[in-house]
């Protein structure tokens, strides 16, 4: 079989490249060794943001990149993120009070027209934000918003299928040579496939795979694991908190999950990307974190799941990790069939990376390259506003109950009505297999969400993981044993 483009690695980039190539008519192939954002893009801290931070090393461009790039975000796909007020405490400061507010001032600018809320000084009557809190009520109050990061990644790779690219998951790259102008790849299934560009967007392990090409890259990647925990709610409401830490560095507090609260994120340097592992020393340090500025005092043992991610970062020679830019590079090589390396990046940019990359790659495969994202809904986001979609959902299935029908709405949106289609009673639903996950949701997830394993569906296409009990969680194995 033979494609235009041959995608590997099916994260965040990945799948967006696979959209912006199907969408130019392009003939795609996308293969991940695992399941759609198995790593790194389903450990982020969930935001859609500009990067606050990132102003405080003069990376101006990056931050009016990303924030322009929430707002067409926030349109595109309003029942998998929401914006979200975050409070910024000015207690245990490390920036001079004028810096913070001339620095969200900048932050407001550069996101130049936005529906977004723009930021402020904390006021009196903004008891719900300071409450929380051990000391006072000086500070800041800003915005940014919340993102389901796996879900994004699969409504980029399902907008890509329904455009005609192929997905492939559980299959890897086993060798790729170049030869007679396209690359001629074996995967791990045993099949051959040629193609006349190929697309090296293996997050952490970018290097491995330029190894197994035998393709040199001068371009360098820093491993940089970030890891979080989720403890019971520390606070009532649905904003987030940003906590200034004397080392420097911000740690998010962030409603999660309706009744607890995600803590994150940590910076290490690693070696490997097989590192995504937390440590007790990174526990205790976002324990600490949060405990210099919440009432509501942790332990390590009132944590109760953790994620760690490897942020594959381009290697701009800074001394520290916090310090190393988050933006990427596109490396492009035509001394054959072309290559595309992706270095960095971040989801709330993958969509431009995307459209740039399609731009590098189009005079190698002959295409005249435009933007045809942009304005473009995701799958099920075509729904308005969020709160009445919910409202309408819950009334056209009662038997859902409310739980459910909260949670279905901002994961499927406008492709609940096609799941639901013909479903009168609860039973039409089939089985429970545990927290709520129905037999006729299960095959969904595996019919056209590529789900092939009970951690697919309980972990990263919902996070119903979080909730059931072992024997649950034993119950959809079984399921999925039976019927994947």
């Amino acid at each position: 079989m033979t494609y235009d483009l041959l995608i590997v690695g099916g994260g965040i980039n990945g799948c967006a490249i696979a959209r912006e190539a199907s969408l130019l008519g392009l003939k795609v192939l996308l293969v991940e060794r695992d399941d759609l954002a198995s790593h790194t893009s389903s450990a982020s801290t969930k935001l859609i943001h500009g990067g606050l931070r990132y102003l405080e090393y003069y990376d101006f461009r990056l931050v009016a990149h990303a924030l322009r790039e929430r707002e067409r975000l926030v349109k595109a796909a309003p029942h998998i993120i929401r914006p979200m007020r975050f409070v910024l405490p000015h207690e245990h400061a490390v920036r001079p009070w004028w810096m913070v507010r001339l620095g969200l001032l900048l932050y407001d600018l550069l996101g130049g027209r936005m529906t977004l809320k723009r930021s402020r000084g904390l006021r009196r009557t903004d008891a719900a934000y300071t409450a929380p809190l051990k000391h006072g009520g000086r500070g800041f109050v800003y915005s940014d918003a919340f993102v389901d990061d796996s879900r994004l990644t699969l409504f980029n790779a399902i907008d890509a299928a329904d455009n005609g690219a192929t997905i492939r998951t559980r299959t890897a790259l086993d060798s790729a040579r170049r030869e007679g102008g396209r690359w001629h790849a074996r995967l791990s299934d045993g099949s051959e496939v040629e193609a006349r560009g190929l697309v090296n967007a293996a997050g952490p392990w970018v290097h491995q795979l330029l190894g197994r090409l035998g393709v040199n890259s001068t371009s360098g990647v820093r491993l940089v694991k970030g890891s979080h925990i989720v403890v019971p709610q520390l606070y009532d409401g649905d904003h987030a908190y940003i906590l200034q830490q004397p080392d420097r560095r911000i740690v998010f507090a962030i409603p999660y999950q309706q009744d607890f609260t995600e803590i994150g994120t940590t910076d290490i340097p690693v070696e490997r990307p097989e590192d995504a592992r937390i440590d007790a020393d990174e526990i205790a340090y976002l324990c600490d974190a949060a405990n210099r500025h919440f009432t509501k005092q942790i332990v390590p043992r009132d944590v109760t799941s953790t994620w760690s991610g490897v942020r594959p970062l381009y290697d701009d020679g800074a001394s520290e990790a916090r310090e190393v830019t988050r933006d990427y590079v596109l490396d492009l090589d035509t001394t054959g069939p072309v290559l595309l390396n992706v270095f960095g990046g971040k989801i709330t940019t993958a969509r431009h990376l995307a459209q740039e990359a399609l731009g590098k790659l189009a005079p190698a495969l002959g295409i005249v390259a435009h933007p045809v994202t942009p304005a473009r809904v995701f799958p099920g986001g075509a729904i308005g506003d969020i709160d009445q979609f919910v409202a309408k959902v819950r009334f056209t299935w009662p038997f859902l109950g409310e739980d459910r029908a909260d949670r279905m709405a901002h994961a499927y949106g406008s492709l609940l009505s096609e799941m639901l289609a013909g479903v009168g009673s609860e039973t039409d639903m089939g089985e429970d297999l545990g927290g709520g996950l129905t037999e006729l949701e299960a095959r969904w997830m595996r019919d056209r969400e590529w789900a092939r394993s009970a951690d697919d569906a309980l972990d990263r296409r919902s996070k119903i993981g979080l909730h059931i009990t072992p024997a649950q969680r034993a119950r959809v194995e079984a399921w999925w044993a039976a019927n994947g």
